[in-house]
């Protein structure tokens, strides 16, 4: 009779079970896309991999696209303003904490890695209570109050500035070093497809202009204030944000508007010999690592916490971007700020080149690994 245990029949053979790691981070894009960018490499080396985020947020749908489990919570908003929500959001958070309590005892995964976000408080705090060690990624210069509430109950802290570590000297012994996750595909575009796309020729170079995932309307005004100028020596690509097209502008040789680029930003930033953009962490360490000529327009106090401020000024000062605060974005200072980048353009390549940022997923996964079972 035939045994109905495979592994009597074959004691060589073991069932191997993968550890499991969950990822967790949301409300913007720039909490999610360096989750993403670990994936390969994790599944490569052998983790089984899911996600918890929010009901409602944008990570629901990258993650999606990705193809990993996800479980929504429920998440509340932590805001340091008065607003009616702040009111109701208390509630949500406390079953947020709920959810990703039953989502975690549900997963049991060895490790937990955290980009950031409000959402990732519930779990954080839940993991801290079932004993699960927590990783916590800081992108920004400065902590946002989400991580800051959350590095108390953190393992390790992987941090993307220098700078930061400083900042995070009570914490010193579970601080590292790590840089920023930057997505593969990032590294794989093509400029001859990226021209054929814009309807560019070789014959110029083109400038990339880029508002942030939901575009700028101060830059995306102050650019085009100086369109006429700008195409006399450049063929301009521009990511303007939803909603944010200019009809008058159809047509122009020298000049593509895009509400959002998907597959084709890769394309884009391998083409571009000059870039104009916001400093959120993901965009410079991408321009860093593409070694792209970059012009800084970071959003204000008025309008953030200053993290992009501080993100500016710390590639300003190690020689990789040039700055020009919004506060004195004219379309004069724009050109004027445009011209010196560019015939400034190898010095900045140069000063790139030398650049000490290691492999930022090698380094991050190699410290996840710690925690296999």
């Amino acid at each position: 009779m035939g045994s109905t245990n495979q592994t009597q029949d074959h004691p060589n053979l073991q069932l191997v079970k993968k550890s499991k790691i969950v990822l967790t981070g949301g409300g913007t894009g720039g909490h999610v896309s360096p989750n993403l960018a670990l994936i390969p490499a994790l599944e490569t080396d052998g983790w089984e991999v899911e996600y918890i985020g929010s009901n409602n947020g944008i990570e629901k749908q990258l993650v999606a696209e990705v193809g990993i489990p996800y479980h929504g919570i429920s998440s509340g908003k932590l805001r340091r303003y008065f607003s009616w929500q702040n009111f109701i959001d208390p509630f949500k958070v406390i079953k947020g904490i709920f959810d990703a309590y039953f989502a975690i005892a549900k997963i049991k995964p060895q490790v937990v890695f955290s980009k950031g976000g409000f959402v990732t408080v519930p779990v954080i705090f839940s993991s801290w209570l079932q004993r699960i060690p927590v990783i916590i990624h800081e992108s920004d210069f400065s902590s946002g109050l989400a991580n800051r509430l959350s590095i108390p109950f953190a393992t390790k802290v992987c941090v993307t500035f220098p700078e930061t570590m400083k900042h995070l000297a009570k914490y010193a012994a579970k601080v590292q070093h790590t840089g920023l996750p930057i997505r593969p595909e990032i590294l794989k575009g093509n400029a001859e497809r990226g021209r054929e796309f814009c309807g560019f020729n070789a014959e110029l170079p083109v400038l990339f202009v880029v508002g942030g995932s939901t575009g700028s309307a101060k830059i995306n005004q102050a650019v085009r204030s100086v369109l006429a100028v700008l195409t006399q020596n450049y063929q301009v690509v521009h990511a303007c944000g939803k909603g944010n097209l200019d009809i008058n502008l159809q047509g122009h040789p020298r000049y593509q508007q895009f509400e959002y680029l998907g597959t084709e930003l890769a394309d884009i930033l391998t083409l571009a010999d000059l870039v104009v953009s916001r400093s959120g962490a993901n965009a410079v360490f991408e321009f860093l690592t593409l070694r792209k000529p970059n012009l800084l327009i970071p959003l204000s106090k008025l309008s953030s916490r200053g993290d992009q401020i501080l993100n500016a000024m710390s590639f300003q000062s190690r020689g990789y971007s040039a700055v020009l605060l919004e506060e004195d974005l004219t379309s004069e200072s724009l050109l004027t700020a445009i011209a010196d980048l560019d015939s400034r353009r190898d010095e900045y390549i140069q000063n790139m080149n030398q650049s000490g940022d290691a492999n930022a997923i090698a380094q991050i996964v190699t410290l996840i690994n710690e925690f296999k079972t």
